[in-house]
């Protein structure tokens, strides 16, 4: 299991981030830099013990005087993002359009950060998520699960075989999702990357969830899909 360290981070992820997020499509600019807070998440192990990985929520209060809003992350109002995130010791092959940066850990050294959704390790634990074969972990506690993370999955809506460890993932950024596809027939898993808090309602259509709380810009507690499960792509 992940050991969670007490120490500093420089840049910390959030000043990563700040740089980081206008640069995605799903990202809503405010007129000005982003004002982040952490404010949810969980955490997977990676099986061999190399690979960080968290279910980052940062949420964004640039702009929140410009309209009433919500809190919810959507409308005038505070807006709250997911970010998966993946932490190594060197960098990934193949993966520089995907690095958010790279920082000093106090105890690990430099750390290579990227987006989540296009590291294969991050993809095949949130598959064994799915598939209840993986237990998520509080956010910044070490070796401690986390039970406020629900993971759902239709029975037989994935294929043997399907979502197989070592399979090529393409990932593809929407205007507010981002498509993790495993290979022809298989389910999609798409990342939400901006949330609503409408609770653990799947869409029309969806064959699963993976659903978490977070604390949005009003201090409420919220919850929704962070992924959901959709048929294969005809």
């Amino acid at each position: 299991m992940s050991v969670i360290h007490r120490t500093t981070m420089a840049p910390t992820k959030l000043e990563l981030l700040t740089a980081w997020l206008p640069t995605r499509p799903w990202y809503t600019a405010a007129g000005g830099a982003p004002e982040l807070e952490r404010t949810g998440g969980f955490r997977l192990d990676d099986p061999e013990g190399e690979v960080g990985i968290e279910f980052l929520v940062v949420t964004d209060s640039a702009g929140a005087g410009s309209g009433a809003g919500d809190g919810a992350g959507i409308g005038d109002g505070p807006r709250s993002y997911l970010v998966p995130m993946t932490y190594r010791a060197a960098p990934l092959p193949g993966a520089e359009e995907a690095l958010i940066g790279t920082s000093e850990h106090g105890v690990l050294g430099t750390r290579w950060l990227y987006d989540g959704a296009h590291d294969p390790v991050l993809a095949g634990q949130l598959a064994a998520l799915l598939r209840g074969k993986a237990e998520p972990q509080m956010q910044s506690v070490s070796h401690t699960p986390d039970p406020s993370v629900r993971a759902a999955l239709a029975d037989g809506s994935v294929p043997d075989g399907a979502w197989a460890a070592g399979t090529t993932v393409t990932a593809t950024d929407g205007a507010d999702a981002t498509l993790l596809v495993f290979g022809p027939g298989e389910p999609v898993l798409c990342l939400c990357r901006v949330l609503d808090g409408e609770g653990d309602a799947e869409p029309a259509g969806a064959l699963g969830t993976v659903s978490a709380e977070w604390h949005a810009g009003d201090g409420v507690t919220r919850r929704a899909p962070f992924v959901v499960v959709l048929p294969a792509a005809s």
